[in-house]
């Protein structure tokens, strides 16, 4: 077939596909111009094209701030613990919904497992405040209506820890199912009769069934997780931490903040943000290479 004529016969693809094409072009490839932000002083009656070409000046200050390296270890240290936290939350989930044999509470434990993710971190931080404040939180009510000493969860770092895990996992375990739902389905039910067959327990069932039906998901969402080892979102640790526990709260997002916004240090902050690009790229780039060797699954 000639491809005039697949083109004429498939249009309708081609259409649908123009939409998302213009949007990363406006979007995502677009701001691209701005990176050169980071290798000029940037002044904003002269604009980007008539500012001043520094070079990697930029770069050499912000290495040369202590605050960049605390907030790149807050960075890595609260992403790497979300990732032993947080990732097989979502998948203990999938499986103990897909087990469920009846419906009706399947899909009620679903809605209610659904519904923190839509809820915005303004009201989760309102929401923590009154569960987790000091003087007065509901547990903390508890507690010293038991005689017992409050417990620091929002003004101690390591109880702050904590307190960041927990409300994280809480939010985004239930969202994150949807795909390992998805792929759970996507596995042969024969499998499961013919295992059920042979004697094998519900555990030897997830274990050689289930989980290696799902490795796939697993891997690439394993990969995306670690290549955004070196980013993190800007709502949860800022909503969430105060200038007690700022020695953990204060992350990349933040300090570009900080620095970007409140200070005016524009050059700076676009500096540390193509770091974060450039990190992430060789650390996404790394993982699906050692688990294209490991198991043989890439997602590249």
């Amino acid at each position: 077939m000639k491809n005039g004529t697949y083109l004429r016969r498939n249009w309708q693809l081609y259409a649908l596909l123009l939409l998302p094409m213009i949007y990363f072009i406006i979007f995502k490839y677009g701001p691209m111009y701005g990176v050169q932000i980071a290798f000029k002083d940037f002044n904003f009656f002269q604009g980007i094209a008539g500012s001043e070409w520094i070079g990697l000046e930029a770069f050499r200050e912000v290495f040369q701030n202590q605050d960049f390296f605390d907030a790149l270890r807050n960075t890595i240290m609260l992403n790497f613990l979300d990732l032993i936290v947080s990732f097989p939350a979502p998948l203990l989930l999938a499986i103990l919904l897909f087990e469920l044999k009846k419906a009706w509470f399947k899909k009620m434990a679903q809605t209610l497992l659904y519904i923190p993710h839509f809820i915005s971190w303004v009201i989760i931080g309102g929401i923590v405040l009154q569960v987790f404040g000091t003087q007065s939180g509901f547990i903390n009510n508890v507690l010293i209506s038991f005689g017992l000493d409050p417990l620091p969860f929002l003004s101690d770092k390591n109880y702050w820890l904590f307190t960041y895990l927990a409300v994280g996992v809480w939010q985004s375990a239930g969202w994150g199912t949807i795909l390992y739902l998805a792929s759970l389905t996507g596995i042969n039910r024969e499998l499961f009769e013919a295992a059920e067959v042979d004697g094998a327990s519900r555990l030897r069932r997830i274990w050689h069934i289930s989980l290696p039906g799902i490795k796939t998901t697993i891997v690439t969402l394993l990969i995306i997780n670690v290549g955004n080892m070196i980013s993190i979102g800007f709502d949860r640790p800022f909503i969430i931490g105060n200038v007690a526990v700022r020695e953990y709260s204060d992350v990349l997002s933040t300090f570009v903040y900080r620095i970007g916004l409140q200070s005016g240090q524009v050059t700076l902050a676009t500096a540390v943000g193509l770091f974060q690009a450039i990190v992430g790229l060789v650390f996404i780039l790394g993982a699906n290479y050692a688990s294209k060797k490991l198991t043989d699954e890439s997602i590249m």
